[in-house]
């Protein structure tokens, strides 16, 4: 039995503790956090935008931690699961490898790429396995159109845009925080940085333009540069180079709370996808649909439409490669430190107005 300990029990930590309790073979064996009444189990102050409310729990059984470091020392744990503020996350990781426990850690990463080698070298040099919850790669638009991709059927791809927009999240006081949050850059954008750099490869240069508040991007457009550096199993090795957009901010208006969308072009079919959440209600705008080279438009049928279960899939991976005692393709810190490098270079685009090499 795998046993975890939660550092952080905000609205993330609430729902890796749900999605391990529908896992076997694993345990939530402790928290920490330094509010009381958590560690007492009265979540009800949790708030989040999607899954349950926060409500009373049971946590009969659980070790229960007023700080991360007294976890961190629990010889019974097999792994650390960091969902605290991102400033946090590098040195709390650092700790926790040196510990000897394996570590997953929520996004992104680490608020600079400086502090996420901190991370990667802290884990080769306590040889445990260290993971990035990216969770993006495991909805099932996203799923979908990874699989489409890689099975190679629709050619090499050719270029793609991708969409992730929200309403300023007035609920988060430290979201506009450049040393705690980092704003909408490195909580939201970061996502689809992350998949552009495991569907596309590593871009050599970004150029943005935009909006900037309290010194940080708010709302902007990217277009990202490649060279002939290609991500496994692309098809792309020889091929014209990608054209890659991607949109991403707030807005200050809360009718539409929530927008993500893409449209991937491949030599033989365009995927497209567009949901969003408007006055409440989440809809698709364009479902999940494949443009074939035949002048058909086909909608596959996507398994799981709850959030909760991207999470429950993505920590299944985890627990999968614990256990084998090896890292995961997907959830890997090279991939995470590289999305963070994508972010820092677009927001200096963004201030500087010029074009910046990656």
């Amino acid at each position: 039995m795998l046993r975890v300990g939660i550092a952080g029990l905000g609205f993330m930590g609430m729902v890796h503790h749900l999605s391990y309790a529908k896992l076997r073979g694993v345990k939530v064996a402790a928290i920490a956090d330094p509010d009381a009444k958590k560690r007492g189990g009265d979540w009800r102050s949790i708030k989040g935008n999607f899954g349950p409310p926060g409500a009373k729990m049971d946590l009969a059984g659980v070790a229960t931690y007023e700080s991360v470091d007294e976890m961190i020392a629990d010889a019974s744990l097999d792994v650390i699961d960091i969902t605290l503020p991102p400033a946090l996350h590098a040195d709390i990781a650092c700790r926790a490898l040196a510990a000897g426990k394996h570590v997953f850690c929520e996004k992104p990463m680490a608020m600079r790429p400086a502090d996420c080698d901190r991370m990667v070298k802290a884990a080769a040099k306590a040889k445990k396995q260290l993971y990035i919850g990216h969770v993006l790669p495991y909805f099932p638009e996203y799923a979908w159109a990874l699989k489409e991709i890689q099975s190679g059927k629709h050619g090499a791809l050719v270029g793609g845009s991708f969409k992730r927009v929200i309403s300023d999240p007035a609920w988060l006081t430290t979201f506009w925080d450049p040393d705690r949050v980092g704003g909408p850059m490195l909580d939201l954008h970061v996502h689809d940085a992350h998949f552009i750099r495991l569907v596309f490869g590593k871009p050599m240069a970004v150029s943005t333009s935009g909006r900037m508040r309290n010194g940080l991007p708010e709302y902007w457009n990217t277009q990202f540069e490649f060279s002939g550096q290609s991500a496994v199993g692309s098809g792309q090795e020889g091929k014209a180079l990608p054209t890659v957009l991607a949109t991403s901010g707030t807005i200050n208006q809360q009718g539409r709370s929530f927008q993500h969308a893409f449209e991937i072009h491949l030599e033989r079919a365009t995927l497209v996808f567009d949901f969003a959440v408007i006055g409440g209600e989440g809809a698709y705008l364009c479902p999940p649909t494949v443009l074939t080279h035949d002048g058909k438009a086909k909608r596959p049928k996507l398994a799981g439409g709850d959030p909760m279960d991207a999470f429950e899939t993505e920590l299944r991976e985890v627990v999968r490669c614990v256990k084998e005692d090896k890292p995961s393709a997907v959830l890997s810190a090279e991939l995470a430190r590289d999305a963070i490098v994508l972010c820092q270079a677009q927001a200096k685009s963004l201030e500087s107005g010029k074009r910046v090499r990656v």
